[in-house]
């Protein structure tokens, strides 16, 4: 039996949240097994670094309530070492099949211990510290090579974009050399609200809070909290814009008529980019 063919229709269905729906349903007619179940499966079948939650946690605890924890304590170990065992198995899944694209669902469930919405769409590679930190809102598409530091508790909201090569490093290590040595860090949770759009190449700073309906332009690096419905931008970033949240609602509910001859978007062009200047040689 196909793999396929082991996992709901209504799990299937949610795969992608975007237009390969159709195409998935059609190939997963039967309802046999749950995600959760599936995942399980294939758990056993992978043979991953097992869950040690018998382990002392006090490091743990430390490390999510943003305090110096010592990163080679046995349970965070064993973690990290789970977490790049799921990821390898995810990094090794394709899109040619709906079975892929199960089975790369089904791992993501199992990383984030059901934290990853099974909506949100993620391209790959894809690497994080420990992943049962992270969690993804639906409607979410990420592309290649993201990396997610989840020393603190990072989370992305719904209906984002992030683009390639986006870093969010929730961890950080003290400024005291003294300290640093004795090989201790701390963490510091990110929070990304919804409707977020984080460009190409970005990296988003421990402690960093993104509003609702943000834009960071490609190689942003936000060191500090952006305020929702802004455009943000540069090294460190600063507010390019201040969008108007009324606006931007107006603005939608025409655009939903963009499928419809005689809209104002009929006309629409993206905007001209500028051109540099040649400096003076005078």
């Amino acid at each position: 039996m196909s793999t396929a063919s082991t996992v709901s229709v209504d799990t299937a269905a949610a795969l992608n949240g975007f237009d390969s729906n159709a195409e998935i349903i059609k190939t997963t007619e039967t309802t046999i097994m749950s995600l959760e179940e599936y995942a399980a499966k294939i758990e056993k079948e992978e043979n991953f670094t097992p869950l040690y939650l018998d382990l002392d946690h006090t490091q743990k605890e430390r490390m999510l309530a943003s305090k110096v924890y010592n990163p080679f304590d046995p349970l965070l170990t064993h973690e990290r070492q789970r977490s790049r065992d799921i990821t390898k198995a995810i990094n090794q899944t394709t899109q040619k099949t709906p079975e892929d694209m199960l089975k790369r669902m089904a791992l993501l469930h199992l990383l984030s211990r059901g934290n990853i919405k099974k909506t949100c769409y993620i391209d790959i590679p894809f690497n994080c510290d420990y992943g049962c930190n992270v969690t993804i809102g639906n409607r979410t598409g990420i592309n290649f090579n993201l990396t997610i530091l989840d020393c603190g508790y990072v989370v992305i909201g719904d209906n984002c974009s992030i683009g390639p090569n986006v870093q969010l490093l929730g961890g950080t290590h003290p400024v005291n050399p003294f300290i640093r040595a004795k090989n201790v860090m701390y963490g510091m949770p990110i929070k990304i609200g919804n409707k977020v759009w984080i460009g190409a190449g970005s990296m988003i700073c421990p402690g960093v809070t993104v509003g609702d309906g943000v834009t960071i332009a490609a190689g942003s690096v936000v060191v500090k909290s952006i305020p929702p419905y802004t455009v943000v931008g540069g090294n460190p970033a600063k507010i390019l814009k201040v969008l108007d949240k009324e606006e931007c609602e107006r603005e939608n509910y025409e655009h939903d008529a963009l499928n419809f001859p005689g809209n104002i978007y009929d006309d629409w062009t993206p905007p001209l980019k500028g051109i540099l200047a040649i400096p003076s040689t005078n």
